[in-house]
C-alpha cells in the first residue's frame, strides 16, 4: 500500500504539479502570521508553544484519520497519496534547476543568473557559469532531501502524518527564522534538527551508494562539519563526494566574495555535473523505493 502510495504520488505530480505557493505555502504563512501576533512576545518559552499551536493539531488530526481508516483501504490509500501529493514531490524544485540548466547549455548566462536568483531568494548577477552550476547542485542536493527524501522516510515510519508532520516542521523553521525571530524561532530551529537527524544521515547515506561511495563517505567524515549549516553540510558533502566534483568555494556576491569551504573532490561544477546530479537524484530515488519493495515482500512473505 505504502508502495503504491508513493509511486501514484509521484506520477500525479509530474502530470499535474501542485500550485504550492497558491494551495499550501501562501495559507500556511497566513496562518503562522496569525500564531505569531498571538504567542510571539520574543522569549523562547512562547516559541515551543506557537511551534505545539501550529504543528500539533494537523499531525494530530491526519493520525486519527490513519486510525479510523486502517481497515478501509481505499480511502487509507486515498489519504496517503492526497499528503504525499501536498508534502513531496520534485516538481516543487527541479522545475527552477532544469530551466538553469537548460539556460546553461544555450549559453544564456544573464538568464540562468537570473531563475537561479529567483530561486535562492538572492541576486546570482556576477556568478560565473561554473559558479551558477555549482550552486544550482547544492541547491538541489537540499532540496531533494527537504521535498522528497525527508518526507518519503517520515511517511514510511509512520504513515501520512509523518510526511506532513516533517514538512510542517521544515515550514515554520523556515516561517521563524531564528536570525529574524530571536528567541521566539530557537525552538523552530531545534525542533526541525532533531526531526531531520535521521532522514538528513539517511538520504546522505543513500547518495553515497548510489555514487562514489569511498569518495562520498571520505567528504562527509573530513568536510561536513567546516560548512556554515552542519546538517546542510552532510548532505553536500557527501553528494559533492558521490559525483565527483568540488562545491562550495568562495562567491561573488553583489558587493563583496562570499567566503565559503570547499566540499568534495574532482573537478569544478559545469553544466555537465548539472546532469549527473539529476542522475543521483534519481538513483537515490530507486534506491528508497527497491528497499521499500523489498521490506514489504519480507513483510508479506512472513505472515
Amino acid at each position: 500500500m505504502a508502495l503504491f502510495s508513493i509511486a501514484a504520488a509521484l506520477i500525479l505530480e509530474q502530470i499535474k504539479p501542485l500550485a504550492q505557493e497558491r494551495f499550501v505555502l501562501a495559507p500556511l504563512a497566513r496562518f503562522a502570521y496569525f500564531i505569531e501576533d498571538h504567542l510571539n512576545d520574543g522569549q523562547a518559552r512562547h516559541g515551543a508553544l506557537a511551534w505545539m499551536a501550529a504543528v500539533a493539531p494537523a499531525v494530530t488530526i491526519v493520525l486519527l484519520l490513519q486510525w479510523l481508516l486502517v481497515s478501509q483501504p481505499v480511502p487509507n490509500l486515498l489519504l496517503s497519496i492526497g499528503l504525499l501529493y501536498l508534502t513531496m514531490g520534485f516538481r516543487q524544485f527541479s522545475h527552477y534547476f532544469t530551466d538553469i540548466h537548460l539556460a546553461l547549455r544555450l549559453g544564456e548566462l544573464d538568464h540562468a543568473r537570473a531563475l537561479l536568483g529567483e530561486w535562492r531568494g538572492r541576486s546570482a548577477e556576477r556568478l560565473s557559469s561554473n559558479e551558477v552550476a555549482r550552486v544550482a547542485i547544492e541547491e538541489a542536493l537540499v532540496a531533494s532531501h527537504r521535498h522528497v527524501f525527508a518526507p518519503l522516510l517520515w511517511f514510511v515510519l509512520i504513515g501520512p502524518a509523518g510526511a506532513l508532520f516533517y514538512r510542517l516542521a521544515l515550514f515554520f523553521k523556515s516561517q521563524w527564522r531564528q536570525t529574524e525571530y530571536g528567541d521566539f524561532g530557537r525552538y523552530a530551529a531545534r525542533a526541525f534538527a532533531l526531526i531531520d537527524w535521521l532522514p538528513l544521515r539517511v538520504t546522505a547515506a543513500a547518495f553515497a551508494v548510489v555514487g562514489d561511495f569511498e569518495g562520498a563517505v571520505f567528504c562527509w567524515r573530513t568536510q561536513a562539519a567546516r560548512w556554515p549549516d552542519p546538517a546542510s553540510g552532510i548532505l553536500l558533502a557527501s553528494g559533492a563526494g558521490a559525483l565527483g566534483v568540488c562545491l562550495g568555494r568562495p562567491i561573488q556576491e553583489i558587493t563583496e566574495v562570499r567566503e565559503r569551504p570547499e566540499l568534495g573532490l574532482g573537478d569544478e561544477a559545469d553544466v555537465e555535473f548539472m546532469q549527473s546530479a539529476i542522475g543521483l537524484v534519481w538513483r537515490s530515488l530507486v534506491l528508497y523505493l527497491l528497499l521499500l519493495a523489498l521490506f514489504w515482500v519480507a513483510s508479506w512473505v512472513g505472515r
